[in-house]
């Protein structure tokens, strides 16, 4: 009797629910064995009438508690006829291993009311899908749900998972369930981060699925574009605190050895790069020029201007920077224009390194940090502009505003402008030196020299 029962749990020790977002479609049978079986209702007759009997009895009830959402207790009368099904007929069809994982997943493991025969019916579930494999083949796509449901009802097993999502995707490839491609990359992360697996594994997966989303991006309908664009934000989401540029930069570098032509793999080797602030690597360098010299763009451009700043080579940063300013989006624009402006800084060329903060501002006008670099060429030039005390005095008050400027239009850059607030206000002129050159707080001053501007007089506190 004990050995009844226990055999009676293993055959329902299964059912790992399946979130409605976990797959894309609802799975549709074509029952067809691939002459895996020599006989799909059995070997006689009476065994065929049975199996035709107890599918079409359960398939009636399952239908009914499918229509309402797997809400209803109708369920519980599919349950003796599929087992049934289950135990005589393998072969009989498909829908016996896609409706036996929602009576398991949805209602047994649910409703289990011990431990122990939870644990059976994961342990059914598991079967369910290694038996579906023996006799219908599809070893890749179920292995995917396999995965995705011991994960959910038993995550402390996700190494086993990780091997059923790793061995799904290579059988798969680009028609792998997006549902997959998610919780294989959570299973590779915690392979890395419970020491199971080098780090790299997730650098690895990451590569590999993100091909696999592309892919699917690109020929998706509308509908479907939006459904693999979250999934792109989830991956790149849980990507983002891992993989140090190190890291990257190992993967890439061969991939770029392998691929030296390659537009998009130099795409996303530059994207992924920049993003997690790699720009200073070799490869990135590498990678940037590569893909200028292959496909010219205001993007590339500005990839290759940024890191010739890092190298220091401001002049020939500038020249691929203003090519980037052909760049379509404001912000991006306004980018460009800022990263010419603070090259023309550096070369001491003031007026130049204005014009193009100023055209930044144009562009967008609440780049805050555009109005600070502004604000720091006045504050610099005032030995510059020193024809007497309070004209040297006075590009201070101009930088000033500038700073003010900035807290205004950017709230984010509010530490920065307080910070030169602070320090430049400590050298306006006092009260006496107003007086003394016939002037006092309020009064409206022209700063001449290269700035040309008018601003406040006011005196130091």
């Amino acid at each position: 009797m004990k050995r009844k029962i226990f055999i009676g749990l293993l055959i329902f020790a299964a059912g790992l629910f399946v979130a409605p977002a976990a797959f894309s479609q609802e799975e549709e049978s074509d029952d067809q064995d691939d002459g895996l079986c020599e006989n799909r209702y059995g070997a006689t007759a009476e065994d065929s009438a049975q199996c035709v009997m107890n599918i079409s009895l359960y398939r009636e009830f399952y239908k009914q508690w499918k229509k309402d959402d797997y809400n209803n207790n109708i369920v519980k009368d599919a349950v003796k006829p599929w087992r049934w099904v289950f135990l005589n007929c393998p072969c009989g069809t498909q829908n016996t291993y896609i409706d036996g994982a929602n009576i398991l997943g949805k209602y047994l493991i649910e409703n289990a009311k011990t431990p122990e025969e939870k644990n059976a019916y994961i342990d059914t579930l598991m079967m369910l899908y290694d038996q579906r494999i023996k006799y219908f083949n599809k070893e890749g796509y179920v292995l995917g749900r396999k995965g995705v449901d011991l994960y959910k009802f038993r995550t402390k097993d996700y190494d086993k998972a990780f091997e059923y999502f790793k061995r799904s995707v290579e059988l798969e490839g680009n028609k792998s369930s997006g549902a997959v491609l998610v919780y294989y990359f959570r299973t590779a992360i915690k392979m890395a981060t419970s020491n199971k697996m080098d780090s790299t594994v997730i650098v690895e997966t990451y590569d590999q699925i993100s091909d696999i989303i592309d892919h699917n991006l690109k020929k998706a309908s509308p509908r479907n574009k939006a459904i693999w664009e979250n999934i792109k934000g989830n991956i790149e989401v849980t990507f983002e605190p891992f993989a140090t540029c190190e890291d990257l930069v190992s993967i890439y570098s061969k991939k770029f050895e392998e691929n030296p032509d390659d537009v998009e793999l130099l795409k996303k080797i530059t994207e992924m790069l920049d993003k997690k602030k790699c720009n200073d690597t070799e490869l990135f360098f590498e990678t940037s020029i590569k893909l200028y010299d292959l496909e010219p763009s205001p993007v590339a451009a500005f990839m290759i201007g940024k890191m010739l700043i890092n190298k220091q080579d401001y002049n020939k940063a500038i020249e691929y920077l203003q090519e980037a300013t052909a760049l379509e989006g404001n912000e991006e624009k306004a980018d460009a224009y800022y990263y010419m402006a603070f090259c023309y800084q550096t070369l001491k060329n003031f007026s130049k390194a204005r014009q193009m903060a100023r055209k930044a501002i144009e562009e967008n006008p609440e780049k805050g940090i555009a109005y600070i670099l502004i604000g720091d060429l006045y504050a610099a030039s005032s030995n510059e502009c020193a024809s007497d005390d309070i004209m040297k005095k006075s590009v201070y008050w101009i930088a000033v505003d500038y700073y003010y400027k900035a807290k205004k239009m950017d709230p984010t850059v509010s530490e920065m402008a307080d910070e030169r607030i602070r320090s430049y206000s400590k050298y306006f002129p006092t009260k006496e030196e107003l007086f003394f050159h016939d002037y006092e707080d309020g009064d409206t001053y022209t700063v001449g020299c290269w700035i040309n501007e008018t601003t406040t007089v006011r005196s130091a506190k």
